[in-house]
Formats: structure tokens, sequence, C-alpha cells
């Protein structure tokens, strides 16, 4: 029984880990390689962060929140022309508009949204 278990666990290992024994400092990008967008929300009078802002990426189903800190990131995004929307309670929605993403580009945008009142 634990040899089965062994050869069961050995093969499962080498259908999913292909890179677990690569060896050098080489980074391989695959050609179909995705973009990310990360940032920081903030109170554009107070410059506190803001946790739980909802970020979409218009176009898509992409929607992220912001955590305690107001950081936020969004992974796998096609190569592209995109917008973002942000949203809070008790805040005005902000759009920041065309954003340019390349093959593997990594974006940071800092971002202030404004109170209602």
């Amino acid at each position: 029984m634990k040899k089965i278990l062994s050869i069961a666990i050995i093969g499962l290992l080498l259908l999913t880990g292909t890179n677990v024994f690569a060896s050098g400092d080489e980074v391989v990008v695959p050609a179909n390689a995705k973009a990310s967008i990360s940032g920081k929300v903030l109170d554009i009078k107070t410059g506190e962060s803001l946790a739980g802002v909802a970020i979409s990426v218009e176009g898509t189903n992409i929607k992220v929140y912001s955590d305690l800190d107001g950081s936020f990131t969004v992974d796998g995004i096609t190569p592209g022309n995109y917008n973002l929307v942000l949203s809070l309670i008790s805040y005005k929605s902000s759009l920041v508009e065309n954003i340019k993403l390349n093959s593997s580009s990594k974006k940071n945008i800092d971002t202030k949204l404004d109170s209602v009142k």
C-alpha cells in the first residue's frame, strides 16, 4: 500500500511540478505572459488608506478589493488598454482611464477618492 501511495505522489509531482528541479537564475517568461496593475487607494482629504475599495477592470469580469493598507493588485490581465473603476460606500466613484498594458508589464497606479459629503 505504501509503495502505491509513493508512486502516486511521485507521479503527481512530475505532472504538476515540471519546473521543480530547475536550476540557475534564468527566468523564463512564457509567450502568453499576462500583465498586472497594482496601487494604493487613499482618502483625498485625510491621506488615510482606504480598505475595501472595489477595483473593477472595465470590459472584463475582474474585480479586486483593496486591503487594510489600501493596496491592491490585479493579476492576469491580457495586454491592451483598460479603464479602472474604483468605488466605496460614502465615496465618489473614480475612473482611471487609458491604462496601457504590454505583455508582462506591471503598472503602479495610486489614486485618491473623495468622500460624498
